[in-house]
């Protein structure tokens, strides 16, 4: 299925994505656009307190405003716990949710539903609840968590699916310690250790499209659902859970996403309006604004990580011992499957450990819950271990590009942290090499001083991901021949914008060898497409891809079948050439419009397949990014000049799209490292709740962006293609602290990277 065509016509090619006219002339595709005209608004009340017991709620004031269709309280919903997290069941995060719940645990916790004809009568009816608290003492640093005498989650009907670790009597989420090799010995034959702890805050996906979703009761009494998600199948699963009905009761249609980044792949505004629904049997819909997006929702989580790094004066790293400690917030959505990225892609870089060690505990707090963002843990254990690389190599006087040249996992070798897989394809080597040459390294390293108070300076990171989740991930498509003879590919994977209805059409087109416009794409309802773990997890090009493939090529046997029937041939002596099937014996053809038609026909048999995809192995990504800052000594004030990435991805299904991928992802990593700064009062109540003051880079704000690729050629993809979705967010936080410390000497340990932190550490420096 993997083998790569001689002659592919759109594979590695920059195809235009197939509904880039419908966006740029702004046609009705997303979830508010379509929504009926006649739905009632959702709207939810929310806490004003971090941890309170809901003592009475006083609504009759607010039923009696005109339009008020109807408000539920925790006293009208189901008492079933559930789990948000769009995971694969029996999912690793613990159930530990109600749809709407006497405790309260954020400020900005779900305290009642209000449904109304319009958004007027809804917010004044949202000011008439009354509602009376006993206020309880906030358990809000994550360092003080484990353990606490204040629990999160003291309720007996809290349970977890999985053995991840977990026990609500000690606010775990999750708790892990993988051992390989003698941790001990190796330190002690270290000539050099750093020791050093990192910290990174709860960033937000900050996608331009809110959470939304609109419901209503088809003809047949059934809950269809359309909403802006990650993860149909995985939605329909969790709503039947939430409202305590049979998955055979609901529908989920997916349309355009106005991006995601991984906030979309947690249920979030989806069962609000579906309750009301189930409640009045009206059309509802519920549309976030950016406040609650920003207050309520489920960004990255926030990580405190411990790293020692011990090497020999040589600059042989022999040993890595990482303890993460992760803050799930409220909620533990994603909670134990985020954390085990910190330490597993990270780790895996090196491939001269004589032994690793990685712990972690996920913790509860009363803060917002956190959930999946693009990088998914890694993000955070990049930022830590390629820091504390850099730092190494400064302690023996060795440039950071090279300790990274000597050490760094190589084709053929075992990545013992990477659940033992084999570096089947890595060019991490050359991308190392090609970035270098691209920014002129050798020429700006380790500072050029400027004149007048200020500083150049280059930084370098390296980072890998995954291609999917091993042995857990499905992807499937199905595909049909219809009349005249063009194709039906539909899928249940989720285009977030990201292109893969394109890039998975492109696959097809070159298996069946037709135009790209004879592959018509549809997109996801879980009643008419196949099954698929959702758009997540950098699973789709490589998991799905691979479905495609496989497909296409049942397909295709099956047109050879139906074809020497029709013909009286032996099937041993047809061939396919994309617009015709015909016999090498005797040259009698049909096409694939006479097929169609015949199949139409009279026919015993469907021109249709449906194949499913799981990989066993999950073949990484790998990616080097080196960033050129300009510091003014005298403010602090910091820019970014220049970042360059070179990405290996195996091949680019479509470099114009891939290449966009990663200006975007590096973009993000960008705003995390020197931008987002998520920041609470006392009280735990969240200060960034608007663009006013949570700050997320513009165009103007990251320099020049350049990106190139490395491409290997990993065999179990489709035509040799890994993933690319999320790798690209990993480097430029530690490589741009990185270039900070080679201008200015100042180590930075928490993100993000201010002005006011670079003049603080120049002045400890100095005393």
């Amino acid at each position: 299925m993997s083998s790569q065509k001689p002659n592919m016509k759109y594979v590695n090619q920059s195809v235009m994505k197939k509904d880039a006219m419908a966006l740029v002339t702004g046609k009705p595709l997303y979830t508010d656009d379509i929504a009926p005209s006649n739905c009632l608004i959702v709207k939810v009340l929310r806490s004003p307190h971090a941890h309170a017991l809901i003592e009475s709620i006083q609504t009759e004031t607010a039923k009696k405003v005109p339009g008020i269709e109807c408000i539920l309280t925790y006293e009208d919903v189901p008492n079933k716990r559930f789990t948000m997290a769009g995971q694969t069941y029996p999912e690793p995060s613990p159930y530990d949710r109600l749809i709407l719940e006497q405790r309260v645990r954020f400020v900005g916790d779900a305290v009642a539903i209000v449904a109304g004809e319009n958004e007027e009568c809804v917010d004044k009816a949202l000011k008439l609840i009354k509602v009376k608290y006993e206020v309880l003492e906030p358990l809000l640093d994550f360092r003080k968590a484990k353990d606490n005498e204040i629990l999160v989650h003291p309720e007996e009907n809290w349970k977890a699916l999985c053995e991840v670790g977990a026990d609500n009597k000690r606010n775990l989420c999750a708790h892990d310690t993988e051992v390989h090799g003698d941790i001990d010995k190796a330190f002690e034959g270290c000539d050099v250790v750093v020791d050093k702890t990192y910290h990174t805050l709860a960033n937000q996906q900050a996608m331009m499209e809110t959470f939304r979703a609109f419901t209503y009761m088809d003809a047949y009494g059934r809950l269809n659902v359309v909403a802006s998600t990650q993860i149909a199948f995985h939605l329909r699963r969790i709503l039947a859970t939430a409202l305590d009905i049979k998955k055979s009761q609901i529908r989920v249609v997916k349309p355009r996403i106005g991006g995601g980044f991984g906030a979309k792949q947690t249920v979030v505004a989806e069962v609000y309006p579906a309750i009301v629904t189930m409640k009045t049997g009206k059309p509802a819909k519920m549309i976030y604004t950016r406040e609650e997006t920003l207050i309520a929702s489920t960004p990255r989580h926030e990580m405190e990580i411990h790293v020692r790094v011990g090497a020999t004066k040589d600059g042989i790293i022999k040993a890595i011992d990482m303890y993460t400690l992760s803050n799930t917030g409220a909620f533990g959505e994603h909670g134990p499957t985020t954390v085990g990225l910190s330490g597993h892609k990270t780790i895996s870089m090196y491939g001269k450990l004589d032994a690793f060690r990685f712990s972690y505990d996920v913790v509860y707090t009363n803060v917002m819950s956190a959930g999946a963002y693009r990088g998914y843990g890694a993000t955070q254990g990049f930022f830590a271990l390629e820091s504390a690389v850099s730092e190494l190599a400064a302690t023996i006087n060795m440039d950071p590009v090279k300790i990274r040249e000597m050490n760094m996992i190589k084709e053929g070798e075992v990545m013992h942290a990477y659940y033992g897989e084999t570096a089947t394809s890595c060019n991490l080597d050359k991308c190392l090499s090609k970035a270098k040459e691209m920014i002129s390294w050798d020429e700006k390293y380790p500072y050029k001083d400027l004149g007048n108070g200020k500083v150049r300076s280059v930084g370098v990171a390296m980072a890998a991901q995954g291609s999917g989740i091993s042995s857990v991930d499905v992807g499937s498509a199905s595909i049909q021949v219809n009349d005249d003879g063009f194709y039906t590919l539909s899928i249940g994977a989720a285009d977030m914008g990201t292109g893969c209805d394109t890039i998975l059409a492109q696959m097809a087109a070159d298996c069946l060898e037709c135009d790209i416009d004879n592959i018509v794409v549809h997109g996801v309802d879980t009643d008419t497409s196949p099954y698929d773990s959702g758009s997540y997890a950098s699973s789709t090009t490589y998991v799905t891809g691979t479905a495609v493939l496989k497909a296409c090529e049942s397909l295709k046997n099956k047109m050879l079948e139906v074809g020497a029937n029709y013909l009286s041939c032996d099937i041993e002596d047809m061939e396919f050439d994309g617009e015709k099937v015909f016999s090498l014996k005797d040259n009698k053809s049909v096409t694939i419009q006479e097929l169609s038609y015949q199949a139409q026909c009279g026919s015993k048999q469907a021109l249709s397949v449906t194949e499913s995809y799981t990989s066993e192995v999950s073949p990484p990504p790998f990616m080097v990014g080196m960033a050129e800052v300009e510091i003014d000594k005298e403010t602090g004030d910091i820019q970014l000049i220049d970042y360059v990435a070179v990405v290996d991805c195996g091949t680019p299904i479509n470099p114009n799209l891939a290449r966009v991928q990663t200006e975007g992802g590096l973009a993000q990593g960008i705003g995390m490292a020197m931008y987002e700064n998520i920041q609470y009062n006392e009280k735990g109540k969240l200060w960034n709740n608007s663009f006013l003051q949570y700050k997320i880079p513009t165009r103007l704000d990251v320099g020049t962006i350049r990106v190139e690729f490395e491409s290997s050629y990993e065999n179990s993809g489709p035509f040799g293609a890994k993933s690319i979705g999320e790798i690209v967010i990993n480097t430029p936080p530690p490589a741009i602290a990185n270039a900070v410390y080679n201008a200015t000497g100042v180590r930075v340990y928490e993100l993000p990277i201010t002005s006011e932190k670079i003049v603080k550490g120049m002045i400890d420096l100095n005393k």
